[in-house]
């Protein structure tokens, strides 16, 4: 018999947390009988205060089964429970797992044996994000799912240089499918859910991104991964949160060093300092984890596939992205032939423009 009804009507009540929820199923080992305990029922569980057993009678006597469920058939929202054979084994073994997982998207196709969680600061600087882009290149078009929490900065980066790269991404949400956090990320939201990964949120349709769902999301970003990697964090950040929910789940916890200049990068090397692996190249996530991969065969564009002016173009470019009058200073190429230049080379594959007027070597 299908009990899946019973998990979402403990998911679709507000006051009901996971805990409270898997404390009832694991006592009488069947969700329908503890959706449907009585008071005396419920005085059997040792700790479980008389307060607490009638709050949740009041709440569960005004739940409607079958309309919430249909709620979630109407939206059009996949769901797992936790008896489902299919819901991600990592995260059945931290200590509180979601109920349910809604989802929308592809997660079939989404690796969960190759799982990397990437957290880091909402107000991440230019160099975390660029350090962070070009750690996700090198894993390019391998089987590498990356991880994040789809809010603004390090997550919004890291999601969309996955899907840059052709890997597979989760995004998971602080909220029901109802509501799109940050609302600029509408756009990344579809490209995900779009044949590019999945969505997963452990909240009903209805429920808001308020303050505090956030650091209760962390902890499914880290359970659904082998191991996180953090960009940038301060010391009082929901990156540092992560962090120790990663070592508590007995995860691998590996870092970006950043510019000690920089206050983001100070809860970065307190957690060097006490142990976490350092990274600066995709190879340090692959030995810390000890994954193998196969990466796709790419063409290489050899010096002799491009003329002279392409090929100075090219070796500005060998360090660092540059802007357009850099390209001008550099290369002493005029603007109408460096304008000519710099489009042959977009459409060869060779370059890419980023963040408006800037140029960047494939």
């Amino acid at each position: 018999m299908d009990k899946s009804k019973f998990w979402i009507a403990f998911s679709s009540a507000e006051q009901l947390n996971s805990t409270f929820v898997q404390r009832l199923y694991n006592y009488f080992g069947d969700i329908e009988t503890a959706f449907n305990a009585d008071k005396k029922d419920l005085s059997q569980i040792e700790g479980l205060s008389i307060k607490t057993a009638e709050n949740f009678l009041r709440l569960r006597d005004k739940i409607d089964i079958d309309k919430v469920n249909k709620e979630v058939e109407k939206r059009g929202i996949n769901y797992l429970t936790f008896e489902d054979t299919n819901y991600p084994n990592l995260l059945k073994q931290i200590s509180n797992p979601p109920v349910v997982l809604y989802y929308k998207g592809d997660l079939k196709n989404c690796n969960l044996d190759k799982t990397l969680a990437i957290v880091g600061s909402r107000r991440a600087s230019y160099y975390a994000k660029e350090a962070l882009t070009k750690i996700i290149s090198q894993l390019s078009g391998t089987d590498i799912c990356i991880v994040s929490g789809l809010a603004s900065g390090i997550d919004t980066t890291a999601h969309n240089a996955a899907l840059d790269n052709n890997l597979k991404t989760i995004g998971v949400i602080a909220s029901g499918f109802d509501y799109t956090y940050p609302a600029s990320n509408k756009q990344l939201y579809e490209k995900i859910t779009d044949g590019n990964g999945v969505i997963i949120t452990e909240y009903y349709p209805t429920f808001e991104p308020l303050k505090f769902r956030f650091p209760q999301r962390n902890r499914i970003v880290s359970g659904l991964s082998h191991g996180t990697l953090v960009a940038e964090a301060s010391l009082k950040s929901g990156a540092l949160i992560t962090a120790n929910l990663t070592l508590e789940q007995g995860r691998e916890l590996m870092c970006i060093p950043g510019q000690i200049t920089n206050p983001n990068t100070e809860g970065i090397y307190k957690l060097i300092k006490n142990g976490a692996g350092i990274v600066t190249c995709a190879d340090d996530i692959l030995e810390y984890l000890n994954w193998e991969i196969i990466p796709l065969q790419k063409p290489l564009f050899r010096s002799v596939d491009l003329d002279e002016k392409e090929t100075e173009i090219l070796n500005a470019l060998k360090i660092e992205d540059k802007c357009f009058d850099e390209l001008i200073t550099l290369t002493g190429i005029n603007t109408d032939d460096l304008l000519m230049y710099l489009t042959t080379l977009e459409l060869k594959g060779i370059i890419k423009q980023v963040d408006g007027d800037r140029y960047r070597k494939v």
